[in-house]
């Protein structure tokens, strides 16, 4: 007989659906109507949960699941599992660390050079015909050189690192600031947030920080300054979205390039009208290459656990 698996949360790569449905009988609860009857009567035959960063599983439906032998997390973000708790069951939660570095990069430099250069308002400005109605030059504002700017990065884990490592082939000086300085990493180290904003032209969150809420606000872009851009692809809470947008509103900062938000999917309203701003609906990671290694990951993680094995790349011991 298969084993039972819970799915939580869709998986976008038919590949690996079907190596999911030819290994394990697969339940989908984010297509049942009624998940406390479901769980309720067959919650006790699960062994392993599929689920995403944002989802995560709470303590109640653990509780319901005894026989629960992993949760395995399509994504990096744990904040909604409950660990501690995990971790008094010995049950292993793991993550696909390290599959989505490249493309948070890759969206990180790409959102940066979209805001510097006011890529999404001169795609409106053509699209909308108001090229041929305004041919002159000054119909679209001067925009501002990526290459060489001043690059702050918060976090320089996997993500932080790839970002330098990118933001360097345009001749930016890097600096950046965490909870302490990294061994054998030559940029400069800013203990301070407000120090790294003020000597910084643009400012990329990359912090996985799944505690911190709010440390980008008003102090922080103020010392950025009127000419200075701010990225985000860590975490929506890492930003007061009000100052934030109030900065905008005032020219306290020059643009801004966001692909996570506080509420999602509900994005403010003057973030979203803002020709200053290039938004993504937290898609850093949606591409073939990495949602497939994403999706390999997670089908190795519930194997190892189903045989016996820790996963590894469980998050828990």
């Amino acid at each position: 007989m298969k084993s039972q698996v819970l799915q939580l949360n869709p998986i976008l790569i038919p590949a690996i659906n079907d190596k999911l449905a030819s290994l394990y009988t697969v339940h989908r609860l984010f297509e049942l109507s009624d998940h406390e009857a479901w769980l309720r009567q067959h919650g006790g035959s699960i062994e392993a949960v599929i689920t995403g960063g944002h989802t995560g599983i709470s303590r109640a439906m653990l509780e319901q699941l005894p026989g629960l032998k992993v949760v395995a997390i399509n994504g990096v973000g744990t904040d909604a599992v409950d660990l501690a708790y995990c971790r008094e069951r010995r049950l292993p939660v793991t993550a696909t660390l390290g599959a989505l570095t490249e493309d948070v990069a890759d969206l990180a430099i790409g959102l940066l050079i979209a805001a510097c250069r006011n890529l999404c308002a001169g795609d409106r400005f053509v699209r909308d015909g108001q090229w041929e109605l305004r041919p002159q030059p000054s119909a679209i504002p001067l925009a501002r050189r990526f290459s060489g700017m001043r690059l702050g990065i918060v976090g320089l884990g996997r993500v932080g690192r790839a970002v330098a490592l990118r933001a360097a082939a345009f001749g930016c000086p890097i600096s950046y600031t965490d909870l302490h300085p990294m061994d054998g990493v030559a940029h400069r180290f800013v203990p301070s947030l407000v120090d790294l904003a003020r000597d910084s032209d643009a400012l990329v969150l990359c912090a996985a920080a799944d505690k911190a809420e709010g440390i980008v606000d008003a102090a922080v872009l103020e010392a950025l300054g009127p000419r200075g851009f701010l990225v985000n692809v860590a975490r929506g809470r890492l930003v007061n979205e009000a100052d934030l947008t109030q900065a905008l509103a005032k020219g306290g900062i020059a643009g801004a390039g966001l692909d996570v938000f506080v509420d999602e999917p509900r994005v403010p309203a003057l973030l979203r009208q803002s020709d200053r701003v290039t938004l993504q609906a937290h898609r850093a990671s949606a591409t073939w290459e990495t949602r497939t290694a994403m999706g390999q990951m997670v089908l190795d993680s519930v194997a190892s656990a189903l045989a016996g094995e820790r996963p590894a790349l469980s998050l828990t011991t």
